[in-house]
């Protein structure tokens, strides 16, 4: 008898592709106390909706997106993913200095 292998969920399938990070975009509430609204942007080898769930719940988590994360904002990061590590981190750091230059106080973005 062989054993065979269970067979993968497709909720883990994006991490065992090889271009499976992404860039995402948090909508922060207030942050500075000023009533202004920011944005954080982070990338990662999850889902943008798992990490997301992961900072508000504190697991491996931006400290600021854990207080003030109110919300993803697809429509900023949706067609860009996935992609190799690589050019995430490329992506990240271009998205992050483009809210930046629209005048938008961003986090992340590194």
């Amino acid at each position: 008898m062989t054993a065979t292998r269970p067979k993968k969920s497709s909720i883990g399938a994006a991490k065992h592709t090889r271009h499976h990070h992404c860039v995402y975009v948090v909508y922060l509430r207030n942050p500075r106390g000023d009533g202004k609204a920011a944005y954080y942007v982070g990338m990662t080898g999850l889902t943008p909706e798992q990490r997301f769930q992961n900072h508000k719940q504190g697991t491996k988590a931006a400290g600021i997106v854990r207080r003030f994360g109110e919300r993803l904002v697809p429509r900023l990061y949706a067609h860009l993913n996935p992609m190799p590590y690589a050019k995430a981190q490329q992506i990240e750091a271009m998205l992050a200095d483009s809210l930046r230059k629209r005048g938008y106080v961003v986090y992340g973005g590194h």
